[in-house]
């Protein structure tokens, strides 16, 4: 029998940190192609991909609506001015994993 990996098993959260799992990833990579009508099919984004810039080629106005959506969604606060948004928007997975930490609903 064979095992594979699951996409929350290499997360790089603190111990003890939840993190996402590979649902809320699918979740949130949905949201974002939703969000900003891509059309890169929300399964086709890697979890480790990078967000900005290289990788899926979003820019700050992309990532401010991504903010806006996921802080309704959640019910959390992302401001444009906080310290860990760059670790925070990194990838799918870091968003999803700060979601799992943060989220309201």
């Amino acid at each position: 029998m064979t095992t594979t990996s699951t996409l929350s098993e290499t997360s790089s959260q603190p111990s003890g940190a939840a993190a996402a799992d590979a649902v809320l990833m699918l979740e949130v990579a949905e949201l974002v192609v939703s969000s900003l009508n891509l059309e890169t099919p929300a399964a086709d984004i890697k979890p480790d991909d990078a967000l900005y810039g290289d990788g899926l080629g979003l820019d700050s106005i992309d990532i401010l609506e991504i903010a806006l959506v996921v802080s309704k969604r959640y019910g959390l606060q992302l401001r444009a001015d906080h310290e860990d948004n760059t670790a925070i928007f990194q990838s799918l997975r870091s968003l999803s994993d700060h979601i799992a930490l943060q989220r309201t609903k």
